[in-house]
């Protein structure tokens, strides 16, 4: 039996296991001690009603020998193809229904997308973005380049300039992004288009946040940009628009026009997934139509505003303690900067064994967020207030001169 090695060069815990496992430390040292989690990245508000509606009745109808629903198309119902070509056009963006695939995650659907490329591809990850980008790389054996995100350039790294000689095959771009919460702008977006096509490279832009920004100037789609329909494939999400994180379903826009060595990228993805996929459930498909019908988002988004109310008061407690952030704005996240140069670790740790604030360092989403944390604002709105209180009040002179019981490093090469 012979191993993928490159599995072996990640680190031993991904990010967030890693995150649980001190927690959990924390909470068996400390039994009686209340922890507040700002390092969530799970949503906590149920299901709308139309959803949570919509799913009982396709659940009845599985009991009728009329109505029954075996296995599905494969690319995702008709119903649910077109609910979302129609979520594009309400701003403005032109999907047609044949482009979009239907399946269990964001998450999976970054992964799998690997599946299309050579594995001596080059991808260029913006650095700090979220791991799986890194992680699935590394498992696939490709070179990774990095464009660096750093608070002069707002976190929103952008091409290569000139005769660089950095050439990509593969480009993840991730706008709102996790962790930093940054958003590009069209004629930000417009570069990266541009330098793909001249590098004949293949965008996969992560959307996942896309229902959080509150601000129309700012672009919702790659797919706003002309030209995208030919070097672009977009992911995107229920599980942060509304609130599908246990329950599965994304989506994935493979436009026909998109090819590589003149190969439809549509068509090998509909081959891939016809050998390894056999589709969403049509329970879950159907509650993801009403999340997108007129009252549906009338519903979700109401608990994406609780969320980005949350943030709002996340950043205010941070402001009131001189703390500089940056996200909050149109992303559930926010992005802050560790006071007195302290490393993601040590700043990790101090908050939770100190006030039980449960945060996510930085350095886990790559070598540009050491020095920062992310705090998530998927948290009650009494849990947010509680840690909101503690950030603002909190003597970060005193805390610098403190020290948690466990301080040791976390390995992190990227």
């Amino acid at each position: 039996m012979q191993l993928n090695e490159n599995i072996l060069k990640l680190e031993q815990n991904y990010l967030f296991a890693e995150i649980a496992l001190r927690v959990r430390h924390y909470r068996e040292a400390h039994p009686a001690a209340e922890v507040l989690s700002l390092g969530i990245n799970d949503v906590t508000r149920p299901l709308a009603p139309a959803v949570s509606e919509a799913m009982a009745a396709a659940a009845r109808d599985m009991r009728s020998e009329a109505r029954f629903h075996g296995y599905g198309d494969v690319q995702g119902e008709p119903f649910l193809r077109q609910a979302i070509a129609d979520y594009y056009s309400s701003f403005h963006v032109g999907i047609g229904a044949e482009d979009v695939f239907v399946s269990d995650g964001a998450k999976s659907d970054l992964a799998n997308l690997c599946d299309l490329f050579a594995p001596e591809s080059t991808v260029l990850l913006p650095n700090p973005v979220y791991p799986v980008f890194y992680d699935t790389s590394v498992m696939a054996g490709r070179s990774i380049r990095f464009a660096r995100g750093t608070k002069e350039n707002g976190f929103l790294p952008m091409p290569p300039a000139g005769d660089s000689g950095a050439h990509a095959d593969i480009i993840y771009l991730c706008s709102p992004n996790n962790p930093t919460g940054a958003v590009y702008s069209r004629a930000q977006l417009r570069q990266w288009v541009e330098y793909a096509r001249t590098q004949n490279a293949c965008i996969i832009y992560d959307a996942a946040y896309e229902a959080y920004i509150r601000s129309a100037a700012l672009p919702r789609s790659i797919f706003e940009i002309a030209g995208a329909e030919t070097c672009a494939v977009e992911i995107n999400s229920f599980s942060k628009m509304a609130g599908f994180t246990g329950v599965r379903c994304s989506w994935v826009i493979v436009p026909r026009t998109l090819t590589q060595d003149g190969q439809s990228l549509h068509k090998l993805w509909m081959r891939r997934q016809s050998t390894k996929y056999n589709g969403t459930s049509y329970i879950v498909q159907r509650g993801a139509a009403a999340a997108l019908s007129a009252e549906g988002q009338r519903q979700v988004r109401r608990d994406v505003q609780y969320y980005m109310e949350n943030a709002d008061i996340i950043r205010n407690a941070l402001h009131r303690s001189g703390v500089f952030t940056t996200g909050g704005e149109h992303a559930p996240y926010v992005w802050m900067e560790c006071p007195y140069h302290m490393d993601s670790w040590r700043c990790f740790g101090l908050l939770l064994n100190h006030f039980g604030i449960v945060t996510s360092p930085g350095v886990g989403f790559g070598a540009q967020g050491e020095g920062w944390l992310r705090l998530s604002s998927f948290g009650s709105r009494d849990m947010i207030e509680q840690a909101a209180h503690k950030l603002s009040a909190m003597d970060w002179d005193q805390l610098a001169l403190w020290a948690p019981d466990s301080l040791h490093a976390h390995n992190t090469q990227k």
